[in-house]
């Protein structure tokens, strides 16, 4: 409880470094102005009338009031305790510190009087006041009053400062004219009122509380912001229908983290049987969320609505099939009516919940008369009733029938207009504990059975929309009580808790003065309730017991239980380790089994997954324990004596390898003193469990060591075997060889360890094992002292091959030797490889062990056998690293290898690719014969310009545009000869010129998009005169070009069946555009209406031109010139259609709905403000996913030098899309012809020191819109009235949203340009100073 005042109070022991604040007070500040008489101290039930009234809604168990005469004040000592008085059956008794409890304050405290200990569990909930008062005269007092539960813990609760000490002993107290202690005499009377403790959790601080304990219930754990999710599940949990339900989805054979249904199973067995509160963090899981959702609120009726469909569709097929709809699911029926004939359109659907207004509405019955309330569809928005035409109707909701559980959101969260913003509504809105909801059924509805509801759950929202936090209320049992479920903690709770003070609306007893209660969330203060409902749960009463029904914990699945209970037993094991860690040390033990069956660097990987063969093996013994019994445990291990097993100590060389040092030999000594003697200080004791190779009479005989003798004495060595045709390298075994002895004294040791016989073995090589990366070979002819071979050291071995074998070996890609195979394991990487094509088979994904050292054509072998194809026609491509696509194609460069191409060291910036996945593709040709043709991709257009179908083509690098249309010809099956077909280079959406068949393909610039079509016939027959216009689309504004442009025939005269009469001008003669248009829309394949609002403009071929609308009536002929462009608005230029009253109506509906749909545009965009560091270039990439996607690039430089940078946009491929050096800004919409990565880079290079400052802005848009919604019976046009204003909307929205950037780049500029000029001016200064001090200093000295 947050204090009212600031007073200071003791705990237990009297700490004065750790005062108790949590608690209410009130100070003589705090009280209203009363009226005379005036109080009097010792008129005790008047100032308990007037300063201690009683609190409400809480019964008084006992009361009582008791005085302490205090004599000598001045002569007390420290402490002082009062006269035991008895309140409620209490002892109580005052605390006293006369001169401060280590403050300069008086101290006064209420204190529970037990001689000893009070009894177990005791405790009392008491309202009291202390008053200090002149026992001269009574009228001068000062007072604290204060609420706390009392008990064995807190003991004692008062006001360490109570009252200043020099103003008790002052002349007069606040004048009066008399001290308060007078004659070193004063009183304190204690008020003490005992409340009844109706929920047992009454002023509870939750020290120590437990929910289990208390109430036979546990709560869910709150994971960040999950306290929705949890009140939501404590309320499906209670309905007891529902969890038995949930009990009898079969999940035994999918218990799998992403099984919703076997997640709620475990979360509810774990309510029944947890002593503590449960984790949710596994049924989260299931829903597939992530860090960032659980800190995020989701909204709780989806929530539900998901959670049920999940469980639905696990319930099929099982006993629980439709259970959750026989509890939840009600019908309703939305009808229009029609008042004048016999004509209704219905449709009964099912509902979930209900969704009620609370704005407007100020109770449950008034939000369903709302929610069924009929609409009459007269005047201009009458119904269109097939047969009947437009009619008058009602159109109106009714409820069928209710579930048997309903659930009622109440819509808290509105959108605020004025405020542009959701906001929470706080206005107050009562519902009852009892509910009839027949009133709402429609006449034709069962009412066999009342519908007569009663109030299971209230889900409750404290704080506002943007912060604050959610719990429920909940009645588990029919005739129970209402329990508070909030996160962790679980209490009981009285009725008004539930109800009333959930209503939300003002606070109704706020004292005289107070400006509003603190929302402990946002921090302000509000006069309005912060909290109140936002879900209702009612339970059908005469269905009750059928939903809580007994007996559901039962219904729990054995296989659930016994999961839980087997971690449980799993946990509490570990726990106990860990309490005893401390006595216990962990061993790893490796073995010669180990050692032969692993491959690699050393004996053995300490950290691999202990679940292998080739891992050590981790035991965990006794501190105090000896060696020879560690012995024992592994020899029993291996089912040997435990004679047989000596073990080594492992130690950490300097050249970072892990080899055997020297054997422990004192088997008496205790393992933790062989670890401080021997260990590496490793967080495990690692050590090499040795077999004895020699036993006599069951007694290990173990070679002599250079420990043990100073002279030629035996070397522990390791050996390993390389198979070059198995491409293997495991471990033998391991020798003991004298140290004189020669290397070549081993071979006859190696051919006994293999079974090789001498005579039919070839020669053996060897090598040492030095470290990681270093293999030496070894020399036969010296001793094993000169080749500086130690206990511990690793010696491999292979038979020698001939160099027509190693050939063979090596030109099937293996390896000959061991020490390239050692390479190989130092630079082996696992290479995710997929196909190249998304839509594949699980089958052609694969992996493959490959050294990073390998080269192009090495790894390409690889993957060819793998595959079964010929390695020169496999191709690779890079993965982008944040879309995981294709990213650029691995171009065939012998001096890279595979590290490089996986690990790019082009530039400095990231360069977004994945260095474990390389996609592949299997080509019709070699690659060397790829590198001699020039891809190129050619759209093929048909049918004017309404069908395009696009080629990638393949033709040789010196070839013509004729070989490209030959390409083209056999991929789109064009029959007709190729002389009549043309092909456009366009870039940005216009025709930049017509390539002729002899043009060669290396001039066509990367940046171009190439068309081709068919010479319209009118075109071939064209008649002297007569000339073509190039002719392009754009949308409202000249830069937002798009589709596909055309060369269009300009006539000078319209051709004419009969000669005019004389008396027509000769203007006349010349083709009006009205006829014009009938040409283009032949031309172009646009028909209808969508070329009737089309509107057609002249563009000149210039920088910043204008667009000059043609109307019909004129020439085109003549009104343009030969160098103008044909343009094409496809924006829409129609009509009203609607009078200005019917407009003023549909406004904002059409706004909205038409918003809604047009929206339906997938776009993505990138914005950031980036700071380019002198000669820094950076890069930004984005994934079209969608060929003839619109991409909109827009930067402006806000800071640094002249404002200026070079910039390129590159696409998939490396295709150069544009480019340009000392730019200030830039606007460009360009049509992506390829699906892929696109980059925009922007370089610094010119700049030495000046860091440039870039806003820029990168948006992918598809296009993918759905219809706009428009009424029955309404006529297309009409709809078209609402795409005009939209269109208009989103044109204003782009001119502010431009002119904004431009006011923001030329205020930033501004900035830039004076903070320039005033560091030039300072360093001028401080020149022009430094000068003329030195112009000084050369006056006086010269």
């Amino acid at each position: 409880m947050d204090p009212i005042v600031g007073g200071d109070m003791l705990l237990d022991e009297y700490d004065p470094l750790d005062e108790k604040q949590d608690v209410a007070l009130i100070t003589p500040a705090d009280s209203p102005d009363e009226a005379e008489p005036e109080l009097m101290a010792d008129d005790y039930e008047a100032m308990k009338a007037r300063i201690l009234p009683e609190i409400p809604d809480l019964e008084i168990e006992s009361e009582g009031v008791h005085t302490w005469e205090i004599e000598n004040y001045r002569n007390l000592s420290k402490k002082e305790h009062g006269p035991i008085f008895q309140v409620g059956g209490h002892p109580w008794r005052i605390l006293l510190f006369p001169f401060g409890n280590n403050v300069d304050h008086a101290s006064l405290y209420l204190e529970q009087g037990h001689d000893d200990k009070p009894p177990e569990g005791w405790y009392a909930c008491v309202q009291f006041m202390l008053v200090l008062w002149n026992k001269n005269d009574p009228s001068i007092y000062t007072y604290h009053l204060a609420n706390h539960r009392f008990n064995a813990d807190e003991g004692d609760w008062g006001f360490t400062r109570f009252a200043e000490i020099r103003k008790l002993f002052a002349v007069q107290w606040e004048s009066r004219g008399r001290p308060m202690v007078e004659n070193d005499a004063v009183n304190v009377t204690a008020y003490v009122r005992i409340y009844k403790d109706p929920t047992g959790v009454l002023w509870h601080n939750f020290n120590g509380y437990d929910s289990k304990k208390e109430t036979g219930m546990v709560g869910l754990k709150n994971q960040g912001a999950t306290c929705y999710l949890n009140s939501l599940l404590q309320s499906l949990y209670f309905t007891n229908a529902f969890r038995k339900a949930v009990y009898q989805i079969p999940t035994e054979h999918e218990a799998e983290k992403t099984n919703s249904a076997w997640a709620l199973q475990r979360l509810f067995y774990q309510l029944q049987s947890s002593e503590t509160a449960v984790s949710t963090q596994e049924l989260t899981q299931s829903f597939g969320w992530e860090t960032k959702h659980i800190f995020e609120q989701q909204d709780v009726q989806e929530l539900s609505r998901i959670l049920m469909e999940r469980l639905e569709e696990r319930m099929k097929g099982t006993d629980a099939e439709n259970a959750l709809a026989k509890m939840f699911v009600g019908k309703m029926k939305t009808y229009i009516s029609c008042i004048n004939v016999d004509y209704e359109s219905s449709r009964i659907e099912d509902f979930w919940d209900i969704q009620l207004n609370v704005s407007g509405n100020k109770n449950l019955d008034d939000s369903f008369r709302d929610y069924i309330q009929v609409e009459t569809m007269d005047g201009e928005n009458k119904y269109f009733a097939e047969g009947f035409g437009l009619q008058d109707a009602r159109k109106g909701v009714i409820f069928e029938s209710f579930p048997q559980v309903l659930h009622l959101q109440l819509k808290r969260f509105e959108y605020d207009v004025n405020r542009d913003a959701m906001m929470k509504v706080n206005d107050r809105y009562e519902f009852p504990e009892v509910f009839d909801a027949s009133p709402y059924l429609s006449k034709d509805a069962d009412k066999s059975e009342p519908y007569i509801y009663q109030l299971h759950g209230v889900l409750v929202h404290s704080g506002d929309f943007n912060a604050g936090h959610y719990y429920a209320f909940l009645k588990p049992t029919k005739d129970g009580h209402f329990y508070k479920f909030d996160d962790d903690r679980v209490t009981r709770a009285r009725l008004k808790e539930a109800l009333e003070e959930n209503f939300g609306g003002d606070y109704g007893n706020l004292m005289d003065g107070t400006t509003g209660i603190r929302n402990p969330y946002t921090r302000t203060l509000s006069t309005k309730r912060s909290m109140s409902a936002y879900m209702l749960v009612y339970i059908r009463q005469t269905r009750i017991d059928d939903i809580l029904l007994k007996g559901a914990e039962d219904a729990t699945p054995p296989h659930i239980a016994r999961q839980l209970n087997e971690e449980r037993s799993l946990l509490e094991r570990r726990r106990k380790e860990r309490e005893e860690q401390h006595l216990y040390l962990s061993c790893a033990v490796i073995t010669e089994d180990n050692f032969k069956s692993y491959q690699g660097f050393d004996l053995a990987q300490w950290d691999a997954d202990p679940t292998l063969e080739t891992s050590p093996k981790f035991y965990r013994v006794l501190r105090a324990s000896t060696v020879g019994e560690f012995c024992k445990s592994i020899a029993d291990d291996k089912g040997i004596p435990a004679e047989h097993v000596r073990l080594w100590v492992m130690v950490n060389r300097q050249n970072k390898t892990v080899r055997p040092d020297q054997p422990i030999l004192d088997l008496d000594m205790s393992v933790e003193d062989a670890y401080n003697k021997y260990g590496s200080r490793d967080k495990y004791f690692r050590l090499w469990a040795e077999v004895a190779d020699i036993v006599e009479d069951g007694k290990a005989i173990w070679p002599e060591l250079s420990s043990q003798a100073s002279n030629n004495t035996s070397i522990l060595i390791f050996l390993k075997y390389f198979d070059p045709e198995a491409q293997t390298l495991k471990g033998v075994g391991h020798i003991y060889v004298k140290k004189h002895s020669k290397v070549s004294d081993m071979v006859p040791l190696i051919q006994h360890r293999m079974g090789w016989s001498p005579g039919s073995t070839p020669a053996i090589a060897l090598y040492e094992e030095i470290k990681h990366s270093m293999i030496d070979p070894m020399k036969p002819k010296a001793t094993l002292q000169q080749a500086e071979i130690q206990d511990g050291d690793i010696i491999c071995f292979q038979k020698s091959l001939s160099d027509h074998e190693a050939s063979a070996i090596a030109q099937s890609g293996r390896y000959s030797n061991a020490k390239e195979f050692y390479d190989y394991l130092l630079n082996r990487v696992v290479i995710r490889f997929m196909p190249k094509n998304l839509k594949h088979n699980d089958e052609d994904v694969f992996e493959l062990a490959l050294s990073k050292k390998m080269s192009y054509d090495q790894f390409s072998a690889k993957v060819a056998e793998r595959l079964k194809a010929d390695p020169t026609h496999i191709r690779f491509s890079t993965m982008n690293a944040t879309s995981l696509k294709p990213k650029s194609t691995v171009r065939r460069n012998l001096n890279q290898n595979l590290y490089q191409i996986l690990n790019p060291q082009f530039s400095t910036y990231n360069s977004n690719q994945r260095n474990d996945t390389l996609f592949y593709e299997v080509l019709d040709m070699s690659l060397s014969e790829l590198e001699t043709k020039k891809p190129m991709r050619l759209t093929w257009v048909t049918d004017g310009l309404t069908k395009e179908e696009t080629f990638d083509l393949l033709v040789a690098k010196n070839g013509q545009i004729g070989d490209l249309l030959v390409e083209l010809k056999k991929k789109a099956n064009l029959d007709d000869d190729i002389a009549d077909i043309r092909v456009n280079a366009v870039n940005n959406s216009k025709i930049q010129k017509e390539l002729s068949q002899e043009y060669p393909v290396t001039s066509v610039l990367d940046y171009y998009t190439l068309y081709a079509e068919r010479i319209p016939e009118e075109e071939q027959n064209a008649k002297e005169g007569e000339r073509l216009m190039f002719a392009f689309h754009f949308d409202k504004e000249l830069n937002k070009v798009h589709g596909i442009p055309f060369k269009f025939l300009v006539k000078p005269v319209k051709s004419l069946s009969v000669i005019p009469p004389l008396n027509v001008a000769n203007r006349n003669q010349g083709e009006v555009f009205k006829d014009t248009k009938e040409r283009l829309s032949k031309r172009t394949g646009i028909k209808g209406k969508q070329f009737e609002n089309m509107k057609f403009a002249l563009v000149p071929k210039s920088l910043y031109a204008r667009p000059s609308y043609i109307n019909d009536d004129d020439v085109l002929y003549e009104t343009s010139n030969a160098d103008d462009f044909l343009a094409l608005d496809h924006r829409l230029f129609v009509g009203s259609l609607f009078s200005p009253k019917t407009r003023a109506n549909m406004r904002l509906p059409m706004i909205i709905c038409g918003i809604l749909a047009y929206t339906v545009s997938l776009v993505s965009t990138t914005a950031l403000t980036y700071r380019l560091a002198p000669n820094e270039k950076a890069c930004f990439f984005t994934y079209v996913e969608q060929k003839n996607a619109k991409v909109a690039f827009y930067f402006a430089v806000q800071s640094g030098g002249s404002f200026d940078i070079d910039y390129s946009v590159v696409g998939p491929n490396d295709k150069l899309i544009m480019a340009n050096e000392r730019e200030r800004q830039g606007d460009f919409v360009f049509t992506a012809q390829e699906v892929g990565e696109y980059r925009v880079c922007f370089n610094n290079e010119m700049s030495t020191f000046q860091d440039k400052m870039v806003d820029f802005e990168i948006a992918v848009e598809n296009e993918v819109r759905t219809q706009l919604p428009s009424k029955k019976g309404s006529s297309p046009e009409q709809t078209s009235v609402l795409e005009e204003s939209l269109f208009k909307l989103s044109g204003q929205l782009s001119t502010i949203n431009r002119n904004q950037k431009y006011f923001r780049t030329r205020e930033n500029r501004n900035f830039s340009t004076v903070r320039s000029t005033e560091q030039r001016i300072f360093n001028f200064s401080v020149v022009e100073s430094a000068l003329m001090v030195c112009m000084a200093g050369l006056q006086v000295f010269i």
